[in-house]
C-alpha cells in the first residue's frame, strides 16, 4: 500500500492557499488592462477565442477518459489525463488573458429568453471557474501525494464541477461567437 507524503501535502496547501486567492485576482485585473492603454503596440489577439474554447472542449474529453481510465483501474492513465487537464486548463488561462488584454470584450447580442439562458450559463460558469481553483488544486494535491481516500472523497465533487466548467466554456463561445467583430 502506498504511503501518505505529508511533508510534501503541507508544502503543496500553503500554494494552494496562494494560488486560489492570486489567480482570480490576477485575471480580473489583468482582463481589465489593455496592453494598448499602456502603450503597447500590440494587435487584438482576435484569433484566441476559438482556439481557447477547443482547449476547453479538449478538457472536457480529457477528465471525461480520465474518469474512465480510474473507473477501469488504469491508475496511471488517470494520473497522466489529469496532469494534461491542469495544463490544458493553465494554457487556457494564459490565453483568455492575453485575449483580454488586447481585444475588448465582446456584447451578447441576443434577445428574449436566449439572452437570459446564456447569462445564467455564463455567470454559472464564471463563478465556478473561481470556485474550482482550489478543489482541483486539491485533489491533485491528494493524489500526487497518495491520499487516495481523502482524494476520491473530494474528486467526487471537482469532476461534475470542472467538467461543467469546461463545457460551458465552449457552449459560451459558441453563444456568443456570432457578435464576435
Amino acid at each position: 500500500m502506498d504511503t501518505i507524503d505529508t511533508e510534501k501535502a503541507k508544502k503543496y496547501n500553503k500554494w494552494i492557499i496562494v494560488l486560489s486567492i492570486i489567480i482570480p485576482v490576477v485575471v480580473a485585473i489583468l482582463s481589465r488592462v489593455k496592453l494598448q492603454d499602456l502603450g503597447f503596440d500590440v494587435a487584438p489577439l482576435t484569433f484566441l477565442p476559438p482556439i481557447y474554447a477547443t482547449i476547453n472542449g479538449f478538457t472536457a474529453l480529457l477528465l471525461i477518459s480520465a474518469f474512465i481510465a480510474i473507473k477501469n483501474k488504469n491508475v496511471i492513465l488517470h494520473e497522466n489525463l489529469m496532469t494534461t487537464a491542469v495544463w490544458t486548463s493553465v494554457v487556457f488561462l494564459v490565453m483568455y488573458v492575453a485575449y483580454h488584454m488586447t481585444s475588448d470584450s465582446t456584447p451578447f447580442g441576443g434577445e428574449g429568453t436566449i439572452k437570459y439562458i446564456y447569462y445564467f450559463i455564463l455567470i454559472t460558469h464564471i463563478i465556478l471557474s473561481i470556485v474550482i481553483i482550489p478543489f482541483v488544486l486539491i485533489t491533485y494535491v491528494r493524489g500526487i501525494t497518495n491520499d487516495r481516500a481523502r482524494h476520491r472523497k473530494i474528486a467526487k465533487i471537482t469532476f461534475p464541477m470542472w467538467l461543467y466548467v469546461a463545457v460551458t466554456g465552449v457552449v459560451v463561445y459558441l453563444m456568443i461567437s456570432p457578435y464576435y467583430i
